[in-house]
């Protein structure tokens, strides 16, 4: 399965004592066959070293050109957008799709009066006109501050759900469940169960090749990880699983994983090693993860870091 690769980081502000959960507009976009979902408080990319020097490594050029399609139509990311938010999904015969949603502040009817100036025409879907946008991009209002984006066949997918043509991601309980336990960090994610499955087999490495594994992981039924840079990075990430005793093996597992690893790590995964902690709570598998900046930007150009952040 290709697993969904915008993954972005982000710095929470001192002075941001919350970040903003994922807004009722954005939410009934999203279809019920989730196998992703990432959001980003993205007011604070700017303001620190480390979340720069990630921006630049992990942020995907398409939405490199997403920036510059914004400011097209009048809207600066440094100013009108607070969060972005990604979800990759199954769309029938379509295959994977991916939209986006950012939200903020927006001047709506400064934009759509730039874009009548420039006879730019709408096309009308359902209840809702679709905008074409530079880079490939075509784009929607679900509200007065939040704008649904991406290929055309991904947002009329999002848009059929909005509209109650399709499920919603409310009626998947387990991506529903895991969303309102996350939902209010700054950055934070949810995987479906194949994404957690491929995810930990690309974690654990040579640890993912005995038995064990391949007997435990159909008990594996999703992962949820937040992030924040108060004091440093902090990450942690939790794996769902059907009971206690499969959280217990999984434990293990990546326990021994990470020893492996060490066997033939760099430096700066040898770090990342002593810095990391994993326990079982109940049907939970947790891992938790913390480094000063320096640590982390040495950290983010290695096998270890791409495993669990794509």
């Amino acid at each position: 399965m290709r697993l969904f690769k915008l993954c972005l980081v982000s710095l929470l502000l001192v002075s941001m004592a919350y970040a903003m959960p994922l807004n009722s507009s954005a939410r009934s976009s999203i279809p019920a066959d989730l196998l992703q979902l990432i959001s980003v408080d993205y007011r604070a990319i700017k303001d620190s070293p480390t979340a720069m020097a990630l921006k630049q490594q992990l942020l995907p050029d398409n939405i490199k050109q997403f920036e510059a399609a914004l400011k097209n139509i009048g809207l600066d990311p440094d100013k009108d957008v607070d969060t972005l938010t990604f979800a990759s999904f199954r769309s029938g015969k379509q295959g994977v799709k991916t939209t986006g949603v950012a939200s903020g502040p927006f001047n709506m009817k400064a934009v759509l009066k730039k874009m009548k100036l420039e006879k730019v025409t709408p096309k009308k879907y359902g209840n809702s006109l679709i905008y074409p946008m530079d880079g490939g991009f075509v784009m929607s209002f679900l509200d007065d501050s939040t704008l649904l984006f991406g290929d055309a066949t991904a947002i009329r997918a999002a848009l059929d759900t909005k509209d109650g043509q399709t499920l919603g991601m409310d009626t998947n309980g387990n991506m529903a469940d895991m969303m309102t336990s996350v939902d209010s960090a700054p950055v934070w994610s949810i995987l479906d169960q194949l994404g957690t499955q491929n995810m930990m087999r690309s974690a654990l490495g040579d640890a993912a090749k005995v038995a064990d594994y391949e007997s435990v992981k159909k008990h594996l039924q999703g992962s949820r990880y937040t992030m924040n840079f108060n004091n440093g990075v902090n990450f942690d990430m939790a794996v769902i699983t059907s009971d206690s005793m499969t959280a217990g093996t999984i434990s293990s597992l990546v326990k021994a994983g990470l020893m492996l690893k060490k066997m033939s790590a760099t430096a700066a995964e040898k770090i990342a090693v002593d810095n990391t902690t994993i326990d079982s709570d109940g049907s939970n598998v947790q891992v938790h993860f913390k480094a000063n900046d320096q640590q982390f930007q040495s950290l983010m150009h290695s096998e270890l870091f791409a495993a669990v952040t794509h």
